[in-house]
């Protein structure tokens, strides 16, 4: 009863904090306004302490997360940040950086008789939907379990929307319903704004920085007598009228009757005669990479940093290799070898039998670039500007090519004796395989990074080098020279980072943001759609390459959701939804065989049947 009575008093207590999102450090003014907003809340006594609700950075870059951090640190009351998309999608390090430099990508804290939860949302260096680590949702689970007391009112903080712009969001909102949550803090959209999530009040904040203005911005949040108040604060200037308050009060979720919106698993009763798993798996924390197969295994990767092997015949975990960093890197597997890069700037060989180091090679920065095995060399790009070989029994570097604008996360490709590949530096490279000396490099003129043609993973047929990017062009380059050969920005087919080809060579595949799959005639000029597949996604941002194996065309979405076409006549033959995050490259393995994974950890052996 003592304290039941105590909890209630502090419930009661006034609260004032400051609500402080989208600095965007690397933007041209946001250095000055963060600082002017940390000075301004440093001379306001009566703020008690900070919460930032991500896009922290612009780039995600180790020199801004640096920045941020030396700008914060000059508070001179408790201060507490969650990541958003921009601190992870693009981020050199792999997200790996922005843990180190905050210490965690999550709190949990009590004030005033409120317990205050944020989780980071990325998506984590691959374009898509939003989504909360699986490891967060995983810490969340255990915040939750844990609490002092089950029935104190929750805060949470989130950088998106939480809808289905967060591709999990219901994961988060369910668990937290189960308890006694009465409001969410949000960013990502920069305006001060009222939301309802699941009938829980939310509210966006504005970003901090100027824009067009003279000054930027945040909230300051007083709650008194079980109700919030946000007023914009402009440093050092005043203090606008309240826009909105907000009742905090138990919506006991518990006995709603009310049905929310939640992703659909019906598909796969619609094709359960083509398609089903004979094995799921789960993993602990997010799955950023494709998989690779050995004769008995499927390799994979995780952002706890681990290599690992899944038995083919059952899912079984065969073993283990745990790594300092973040993995986004796709294994490559040869002979006896599983090679994989981290992001805690190491490349790993490891045994594909037992997953024993077999040897490993430090590098000055995250390793988040996939490699590819040639020749008994190794190929891979890391983040510190430079390009490797190795040979791929010792280890040793054979040669490396450090000219590299920008850091690299694509697979290469090897084609007539050239290595080619992207950069998040605007730039895209072709090397002599065999010695690393640059032939050519093109760049798309943007001076924006994040038009970079880096992702993708690039195709070749005809002498030709075909590349899409997310300035919405797709581009063919002459192999031996880099010259164009043409470069198109299609109005009705809105191209972004998703391409493959087929296993013939002659169409290379492209999907759209608007959901469609087109075939482009590779021999002919200029650009021409060959070929259209009736699949007809919905909006769709998913980079993941396009794989044809077997006469079959098999496209991944930014949904968890697979579809398998018909390579002669572009007709849909099934789908199979995996779950509702971004799904990685698609390994088919033959006789109908394909392994399949999501960015939440979920892994898949589908077995699907003759077309």
């Amino acid at each position: 009863m003592l304290l039941i009575c105590l909890c209630s008093t502090l419930v009661k207590a006034q609260v004032k904090f400051a609500f402080v999102t989208d600095t965007h450090i690397g933007n041209t003014t946001s250095a000055s306004d963060l600082s002017a907003t940390v000075k301004d809340i440093n001379a306001t006594k009566d703020i008690s302490f900070v919460v930032l609700t991500g896009d922290i950075t612009e780039f995600g870059s180790d020199e801004e997360l640096k920045q941020a951090k030396s700008i914060l640190d000059s508070l001179n009351k408790p201060w507490y940040v969650i990541g958003g998309n921009h601190d992870f999608n693009w981020s050199e390090s792999g997200g790996n950086s922005f843990r180190k430099v905050f210490g965690s990508e999550t709190f949990s804290f009590i004030k005033g008789g409120y317990q205050f939860i944020g989780t980071s949302s990325g998506p984590n260096m691959r374009m898509g939907p939003g989504q909360i680590p699986r490891e967060n949702i995983v810490w969340l689970d255990s915040v939750l379990t844990h609490m002092r007391d089950p029935d104190m009112p929750i805060i949470y903080l989130n950088h998106y929307f939480q809808d289905s712009s967060l591709n999990n969001w219901y994961e988060a909102l369910d668990r937290l319903k189960r308890r006694n949550v009465q409001m969410i803090l949000l960013g990502h959209g920069h305006n001060n704004r009222l939301f309802n999530y699941d009938g829980i009040p939310s509210v966006m904040g504005r970003s901090n920085l100027r824009a067009k203005d003279s000054i930027g911005g945040y909230n300051i949040v007083t709650i008194k007598e079980g109700i919030a108040s946000f007023a914009e604060r402009r440093p050092f200037y005043k203090t606008l009228d309240i826009w909105v308050q907000v009742p905090l009060k138990n919506h006991n979720f518990q006995n709603e009757k009310k049905d929310y919106y939640r992703p659909s698993y019906v598909v796969n009763q619609t094709y359960k005669k083509q398609v089903n798993p004979l094995w799921k798996f789960q993993d602990i924390s997010d799955s950023g990479s494709g998989m690779e197969a050995t004769s008995d295994a499927i390799i994979s990767t995780n952002t706890s940093g681990h290599i690992y092997a899944l038995r083919r015949k059952d899912g079984k975990k065969v073993w283990l290799f745990k790594t300092a960093g973040k993995i986004y890197s796709t294994p490559a597997v040869s002979e006896r070898h599983v090679v994989v890069g981290s992001s805690d700037g190491f490349i790993y060989a490891v045994s594909a039998k037992s997953g024993q180091l077999i040897w490993k090679f430090k590098t000055k920065k995250a390793v988040l670039g996939s490699p590819v095995v040639y020749n008994k060399r190794v190929f891979i790009g890391g983040s510190d500007g430079s390009f490797r070989a190795f040979d791929l029994s010792t280890g040793k570097l054979v040669w490396e090519f450090n000219e590299v604008k920008g850091f690299v996360v694509t697979k290469p490709l090897i084609y007539d004796n050239r290595l080619y590949f992207g950069s998040w530096g605007n730039e895209f490279y072709s090397l002599d395989v065999t010695t690393g000396k640059l032939q050519w490099k093109w760049s798309n003129g943007s001076a924006n990074r994040m038009f970079s043609p880096a992702a993708c993973y690039p195709v070749a047929s005809n002498g030709k080098i075909f590349i899409v990017s997310p300035d919405r062009y797709m581009t063919c380059l002459d192999a031996a020279n880099g010259a164009v050969v043409w470069r198109v920005q299609p109005r009705e087919h809105r191209v972004r980072e998703s391409i493959g080809i087929s296993a013939d060579g002659s169409l290379i595949y492209a999907k759209t943001m608007d959901g469609k799959v087109i075939g482009v005639a590779a021999s002919e000029e200029p650009f021409k759609i060959a070929w259209t597949s009736n699949l007809q996604l919905p909006y769709e941002l998913s980079p993941s390459a396009i794989v044809e194996k077997d006469g079959v065309v098999y496209v991944p979405s930014h949904s968890g959701l697979l579809s398998a076409v018909d390579r002669k006549s572009g007709n849909l033959l099934w789908q199979y939804k995996l779950c509702n995050s971004l799904l990685n490259p698609v390994l088919p393995l033959g006789n109908g065989q394909i392994a399949v994974s999501g960015m939440d950890g979920n892994v898949a052996y589908l077995q699907a049947s003759g077309k």
